[in-house]
């Protein structure tokens, strides 16, 4: 009789257990966000990253990539679409965040053009930064630039801002 019970429990216990259908989880939104805030932790006290070296794209910036200072040049930055591809070019703007930023556009940096381009079927565009030399100085610069809303793109909130420090020495 014990052993009826027990092999009762069993069959009931395993006749109540089901498998779970799992709904696929699938993002449709558009979204963009800078490429390196995504692979970078944000600075201390700020709720974005501080880019102090050149990013190299897909990896986490390490200590032998060159410093980002008045000498750089110029540096590319990756922008990437969260959603869907699809078959047109999709256009997206951004913002140097004067308030944020001890740098000052003109004299520390330039961008030729405030938005960019993600082309047809591809995940992302570029945003090329002149980084100028305005001669030596103590200390560095800072420059905020901030994705902003499109009539199809909205930056993603996390990552919407990205900080590049400019040594000045």
């Amino acid at each position: 009789m014990k052993k009826l019970i027990i092999m009762s429990f069993v069959g009931i216990s395993l006749m109540m257990t089901a498998c779970i259908k799992n709904e696929v989880a699938t993002f449709t939104g558009n979204q963009i966000e800078w490429d390196a805030a995504s692979w970078n932790a944000n600075a201390a006290g700020l709720t974005f990253p501080m880019m102090a070296r050149v990013p190299i794209f897909g990896f986490a910036t390490p200590t032998s990539s060159p410093a980002i200072t008045r000498a750089t040049g110029t540096v590319r930055l990756r922008v990437n679409l969260l959603g869907p591809q699809t078959g047109t070019d999709r256009s997206f703007s951004f913002k140097f965040n004067a308030s944020e930023s001890t740098g000052v556009e003109g004299t520390h940096f330039s961008i030729a053009n405030k938005s960019g381009v993600i082309k047809a079927n591809e995940s992302f565009g570029f945003v090329d930064v002149a980084i100028l030399n305005p001669g030596q100085s103590t200390g560095s610069r800072t420059v905020v630039l901030e994705l902003v809303e499109t009539t199809d793109l909205k930056p993603a909130t996390n990552y919407a801002k990205i900080g590049l420090s400019i040594n000045q020495q």
